[in-house]
């Protein structure tokens, strides 16, 4: 039996595609707050280097060992619009805090870092005022930094004016830098153990340092429905279960070894199925396993509704501390599947809409074409928000203005992050609706006391 389940996990790792997707250190910068923003800087650079100084090698490690890929190491901190209102610091003093980030990054060897991050779902105190004005500017000259901003919650409301704040903000983004908007979120609803980027931070209500984990594996679970073809949904319901369970076991040993020798209590497992551009590695192509001719079509919604509670059902059975986004990604430049959809023309940004209904996170590394409005991008941002308000569920944005590129032509991030066919946005304005600013009120059934 045990020689089985061995050989089992060998081929899910060799063949399709399983790995962890990442080991997220969360490190609390509460303590390093200080009325002198260098003194902050300084003391913010000596706790993660210290606090983070084995992660990478102990990732490492833990790979050679048990022969499971560790595709990412990271680190998520305080919202930084938090520590730097101790400092009154101001949008070009902000992006002090960025630039040390990222050196403590690139110090600790980290593929990315974030928290450079504002929570103003009910407004902004001038600290997260000053870091959202400096996120184009912090983005740009930094690698490894990555931001989020959260605009609404059910228990809030939305913020219209940071909706439409951020709509600028994103194109001036884009105009800074090639790759800023890819480092950027914008979220509804928004959690605070979330191992994964661009939207990770490490929340206030959480220990000085966790470790969380995000694991991954859509190619897993396409294998297992391969085996069940023209069987009833409730078989494909059932696999997808058992899958998800196996999966998460993997997880949650990984996340308690590296807590274990890192001597950081262990925080939570996110069971989110994380696709990449590999072939093989997709969650469009889950779906279409389910029967679909193509993701985008109609049924799609139903599919992704199966398979992103089928996976809570089995990830919660395999481990105690659940927690992040934990459900399906569908990020369209980082699956092959989704890529491939939208270039046919069966997957549009309504449908995707549509589809964050249901899944984890949102609207998620969608390039639009470069001359799409703010007031655009702003209503897209309110479009999903509310998603995420009306339904209790983390909802965001993470779309890219190609400068330059129109409908049909295709940006290339590489890596992780893929590349993706520009899609059409609706021409017409929502101006008028994004300049009334103030809140929108959150829903009657927010009120639960």
């Amino acid at each position: 039996m045990e020689v089985n389940q061995i050989l089992e996990t060998i081929r899910m790792v060799e063949e399709e595609n399983l790995d962890i997707r990442t080991i997220t250190m969360g490190i609390s910068l509460l303590d390093c707050m200080d009325e002198d923003i260098d003194r902050s800087c300084e003391k913010i650079y000596r706790k993660i280097i210290t606090k983070a100084a084995n992660l990478v090698a102990v990732g490492e490690a833990i790979e050679l060992e048990y022969g499971i890929p560790i595709i990412n190491k990271r680190i998520s901190v305080t919202p930084i619009g938090i520590v730097a209102a101790a400092s009154k610091a101001d949008a070009k003093d902000c992006v002090k805090f960025a630039k040390i980030l990222d050196k403590a990054a690139k110090k600790v060897g980290v593929n990315f870092i974030g928290g450079y991050s504002a929570l103003v779902e009910k407004g902004f105190t001038a600290g997260d005022l000053a870091l959202i004005e400096s996120i184009p500017e912090a983005l740009a000259q930094t690698d490894f930094v990555c931001s989020s901003v959260n605009i609404g919650s059910t228990k809030a409301g939305i913020n219209m004016d940071a909706v439409k704040l951020m709509g600028e903000v994103i194109k001036e983004t884009a105009a800074k830098s090639d790759m800023g908007c890819a480092k950027l979120v914008v979220f509804a609803n928004a959690v605070e153990d979330n191992p994964f980027m661009a939207g990770a931070f490490h929340g206030v209500g959480e220990a000085d340092c966790v470790i969380n984990v995000g694991v991954s594996g859509p190619g897993v679970v396409k294998r297992a429905l391969e085996k069940v073809k023209g069987e009833s949904f409730d078989i494909v319901a059932e696999t997808v279960k058992k899958t998800a369970f196996k999966i998460t076991r993997m997880g949650q040993m990984v996340g308690k070894i590296a807590s274990e020798r890192l001597g950081v209590p262990f925080g939570i497992v996110d069971l989110s199925l994380a696709p990449t551009p590999a072939v093989g590695d997709s969650v469009a192509q889950i779906l279409e396993e389910m029967g679909l001719e193509s993701v985008g079509t109609h049924g799609t919604t139903a599919a992704l509704a199966l398979l992103n509670d089928a996976v809570k059902k089995g990830g919660v059975m395999a481990c105690n501390h659940v927690g992040g986004l934990s459900g399906a990604f569908i990020p369209v430049s980082e699956d092959a599947g989704m890529i491939q959809a939208a270039e046919q023309g069966y997957l549009n940004i309504e449908k995707l809409e549509a589809m964050t209904a249901i899944c984890s996170v949102g609207l998620d590394m969608i390039a639009i074409p470069g001359d799409t409005p703010a007031s655009t991008i702003a209503a897209m941002i309110a479009d999903e928000a509310a998603i995420g308000v009306v339904n209790h569920k983390t909802t965001a944005v993470r779309v890219i203005p190609a400068n330059q590129l129109k409908v049909g032509d295709t940006i290339e991030f590489g890596g992780l992050l893929g590349s993706a066919p520009v899609m059409k946005v609706n021409s017409a304005s929502s101006d008028v609706f994004i300049q009334r600013g103030g809140r929108i009120p959150a829903p009657i059934h927010s009120f639960k006391n």
